[in-house]
């Protein structure tokens, strides 16, 4: 800001750091109180300040300032942006908020749009410091320590650092940025200043490995170059070690796939051999037994030989629940996806590791849910060697809806997440419009809520980038109401 600007200013407020919230939150209760317009106050960031709102006058007892819980969450997020006109922005739309208490749903205000972006850019700058962050290591034996260098858009080091610090708490690391730089000793964490490149170690011999390594996992099937550099742009690339294949793996691409093509085998099911039959009857109801399960491992035991419905015949093997048994969570999907059907274990594939991902965003450990799918087995179409995914029937969910109800009287979870039109039909016992419900809770005749939203293979089939990443933020918003649940 023109220092002209801050003198023309009736009041300045002087804030510790880049993300000091509190106390933009401090001096705006006590602007507001006293009815003091944006236009009246000028922001600043003077690091050896003590109290930015010493200056200001206190706030009002007897002054009642009310706002949607929504907007202090968004506001600790934009407050992270590169703006330097962040912290006036969202004054003037506490300010706006006092009398327009449903301006955040009017998404056609230009304010609103302004924070839809700037929270979007925040949050797809602290995923890709999660994704492009590499450690180098730069000490051996009992003083080993690993340091990486990143250098993000927007002031997201701190607000970041809590995930590093669950990922590698094992590790004694530190990030070092042009803004701010995060220390973990094993023990406590530090936000430091910022540093320069210089001050990051060069190319350790990990690194050699790692090429190695993204060499053998790249796919050029899923190649789609415009789509990789959007959610990699070149900007990181210089900090990456797998960076310098991409040229040539781009290049030999459409051979690779073909060769690849050439070479996949196909996966029958273990028991075609034996089976003769063509044409399976669906089992009456007396035809089926009904064992009478008492843990999970058990329940997954006699899942091994369903055959409620025909899907059996075809898949490779029962694809049952995993977790915790007594997860306050379970998360159905629709039915096992073609990884899925080879591991014989859920989410897995492709689709799994987009939910992964965005469960790391959202701060719910995986490992104490439980993962599970509305239909057990795999149901497909073969296309020449490949096997495409195949909805299942309404009969089919009914079917396998015996083994979905044994898993939650079992666990007594205190939410269910259906993700996905399948998942909640199984659930609710009806089809619902998962478009139009979606974030919504429903409450079972037993009690049991169930969160609706979409099921993260949906995500996957968006072309265009920027759709993907909007939808990627939805579900992700999705996920982050589903911890507040859970915390409920």
């Amino acid at each position: 800001m023109a220092r002209t600007q801050l003198n023309l200013a009736a009041h300045l407020v002087r804030l510790e750091s880049q993300t000091d919230f509190a106390g933009w939150r401090v001096a705006a209760r006590r602007l507001a109180t006293n009815d003091i317009p944006p236009g009246d106050v000028a922001w600043q960031v003077e690091p050896d300040r003590e109290d930015g709102a010493s200056d200001l006058p206190a706030a009002q007892a007897d002054a009642r300032l009310v706002v949607p819980r929504d907007f202090i969450e968004r506001a600790e997020t934009v407050i992270c942006h590169c703006d330097p006109d962040r912290f006036g922005f969202l004054y003037r739309l506490l300010w706006r908020l006092r009398s327009e208490p449903k301006l955040l749903s009017i998404a056609t205000d230009p304010d609103i749009r302004r924070l839809e972006a700037m929270e979007k850019a925040v949050h797809r700058d602290i995923h890709k410091m999660r994704a492009f962050v590499r450690f180098r290591k730069i000490r051996e034996g009992a003083d080993e320590r690993y340091v990486a260098w990143f250098e993000p858009d927007h002031f997201i080091v701190e607000r970041n650092a809590d995930f590093f610090v669950r990922r590698f708490t094992g590790m004694r690391w530190t990030i070092l940025t042009p803004h701010a730089s995060a220390d973990w000793d094993g023990e406590r964490l530090a936000i430091g200043p910022g540093a320069a490149k210089r001050d990051a170690p060069a190319e350790d011999d990990a690194e050699a490995l790692w090429r190695t390594y993204f060499e053998n996992i790249f796919n050029p099937a899923r190649l789609k170059v415009k789509a990789m550099q959007k959610e990699m742009p070149k900007k990181y690339w210089r900090n990456l070690p797998e960076a310098s294949l991409i040229p040539d793996l781009i290049a030999g691409a459409d051979r690779a796939a073909s060769d690849m093509i050439d070479r996949m085998p196909t996966s029958p099911a273990p028991h075609h051999a034996k089976v003769k039959a063509k044409h399976w009857p669906t089992p009456e109801p007396s035809d089926v037994v009904a064992p009478e399960a008492d843990d999970i491992p058990e329940l997954r035991e006699e899942a091994k030989g369903c055959r409620r419905c025909p899907l059996w015949r075809d898949a490779t093997q029962t694809v049952f629940g995993e977790g915790p048994e007594n997860a306050d969570v379970i998360f159905v999907g629709e039915q096992p996806g073609d990884q899925e059907d080879l591991a014989g274990k859920p989410f897995v594939g492709p689709a799994g590791k987009v939910f992964d991902s965005i469960l790391d965003d959202a701060e719910i450990d995986r490992r104490k849910v439980y993962v599970t799918n509305a239909v057990k087995h795999f149901k497909f179409e073969p296309r020449g060697k490949r096997r495409i995914h195949s909805k299942p029937s309404a009969g089919e969910i009914q079917a396998c809806r015996w083994w979905l109800d044994k898993e939650l009287d079992l666990i007594k979870p205190n939410l269910v997440v259906a993700l996905g039109a399948t998942a909640a039909q199984s659930l609710l016992g009806k089809a619902v419009p998962i478009t139009k419900m979606r974030g919504d809770v429903v409450q079972r005749e037993d009690g049991l809520r169930v969160f609706l939203t979409i099921h993260p293979s949906f995500i996957l089939r968006i072309r265009e980038p920027e759709d993907k990443e909007a939808e990627r933020e939805r579900f992700l918003k999705d996920m982050r109401k589903v911890k507040q649940l859970m915390a409920a």
